[in-house]
């Protein structure tokens, strides 16, 4: 059961970290571009300061952002095995892909986003 919510999870996290890591840097980039040309701009001190804490905040959260994503990909492997280890043998989930064996005994192997219900054999 476990396995089965877990797959697919873990399968679109897979599936969605190379869009979004370019997602989210393209869009940080930009917000931080803006903010500096505002910064630039700024000829009142207090406008100048604000500018300076929200470039200030954009870059601590765009850096924040890209640590999140890389410890997520440093993670995935664990999370692999810890959602194979509680399937036991009944659900493989590789990195992209999602092998199962169905109640006939037969191994089929889905597509990189999604996984097919798995039933044991023996129960």
């Amino acid at each position: 059961m476990f396995a089965q919510v877990a797959a697919p999870i873990v399968s679109l996290l897979n599936s969605l970290m190379g869009p979004l890591l370019a997602i989210v840097g393209a869009a940080g980039a930009l917000y931080c571009v803006v903010l500096g040309v505002k910064f630039a701009k700024a000829e009142e001190p207090q406008d100048r300061e604000k500018a300076k804490g929200a470039l200030k905040n954009a870059v601590i959260g765009f850096v924040l952002i890209f640590v999140l994503i890389l410890a997520l990909n440093l993670l995935m492997p664990e999370m692999i095995k810890w959602v194979n280890k509680e399937a036991g043998n009944k659900t493989v989930i590789t990195e992209m892909t999602t092998t199962s064996t169905n109640s006939t005994g037969t191994t089929g192997t889905t597509g990189t986003t999604g996984t097919t219900g798995t039933t044991d054999k023996t129960s």
